[in-house]
């Protein structure tokens, strides 16, 4: 898997907004990146269970509204909302933790709008240990596989995928999304020192240095 470390994660726009859910306060981590396809088509690649494995992961259960998914050794939840081919809401749920995550597809010229915002109660250990990155650059690595599956039609290689992290390519590739993590969580009012020390242990925790 050949990538432009830069280029790459320079096509995704990263936000970090302060909400409240439940009476409860929240952080929304929300990632934005343009396709060059129709919204049809970016609308199949994200809910047909047949594609959703050439990009991310397989994926069980009933994908309709109130129907439980399940991917393969992930998440799952329930499906809340599902409006063709604009947008779709599902609780994304992982052990005893249930956050939310809701997609948005726009006409962008050309292309395709995709905004994915993934809210979550705020867990002061994990965000002042990772910020928006714990989950920020997970998202920013399947949005890459989104594109390249888009640009070839093909299914990213799993094998590929494991290893590209640990690679010189994937690793600068990690590095700068932690960092943009960090300058969001700096633009909802982290203090830069803070959202600095965080993104590199996120760094660290997703791209740890080769062995020996």
């Amino acid at each position: 898997m050949t990538i432009d470390p830069l280029a790459t994660a320079g096509l995704v726009a990263r936000e970090v907004r302060t909400g409240s859910r439940d009476a409860s306060p929240t952080k929304i981590v929300v990632a934005c990146r343009t396709y060059p396809t129709g919204q049809a088509d970016l609308w199949d690649a994200l809910t047909n269970p047949d594609r959703i494995p050439r990009w991310f992961l397989p994926v069980s259960g009933e994908l309709k509204v109130g129907g439980r998914y399940q991917l393969e050794g992930n998440a799952g939840g329930v499906v809340e909302r599902c409006d063709e081919p604009e947008t779709f809401a599902v609780t994304w749920e992982f052990g005893d933790m249930v956050t939310w995550l809701a997609v948005t597809l726009t006409p962008d010229g050309a292309g395709t709008r995709l905004e994915l915002a993934h809210e979550a109660h705020i867990d002061p250990t994990m965000w002042g240990q990772f910020g928006p990155g714990a989950v920020g650059v997970g998202w920013d690595l399947a949005l890459m596989g989104l594109g390249l599956h888009l640009e070839s039609g093909k299914q990213v290689d799993p094998a590929t995928a494991v290893t590209f992290p640990a690679s010189p390519q994937g690793r600068e590739f990690i590095r700068l999304a932690a960092t943009g993590w960090g300058d969001a969580a700096v633009g909802d009012g982290e203090a830069p020192a803070t959202a600095r020390e965080a993104a590199d242990r996120t760094f660290a925790f997703y791209a740890p240095p080769p062995a020996g």
